[in-house]
């Protein structure tokens, strides 16, 4: 693991030994779950952002069938499988 030097306002200082006291984590535990925690937000908002910036890159392209023609084919062909076995 890499060390790291961290400043704190004297406020943030006494929140943290107050709630390692309470909590019984070191403040270096405290401090490293909080920037886990930033980080895994972080990466979650950018997946959203990426997520968001593809939308739509394929609803020009004419050679993607629609989402309901694809239904209804699979629908058919299960129908085709099931019925004849049913009836056997």
């Amino acid at each position: 693991m890499i060390e790291a030097q961290v400043n704190l306002t004297e406020e943030n200082q006494l929140a943290l030994r107050e709630i390692s006291r309470i909590t019984g984590k070191s403040q270096q535990e405290l401090i490293s779950s909080a920037i886990e925690e930033l980080i895994k937000n972080y990466q979650h908002q950018k997946r959203l952002y990426l997520m968001q910036q593809a939308k739509g890159i394929w609803q020009d392209r004419e050679d993607i069938p629609n989402l309901e023609q694809l239904i209804s084919e699979l629908n058919r062909l299960v129908t085709d499988l099931v019925v004849p076995y049913q009836k056997g």
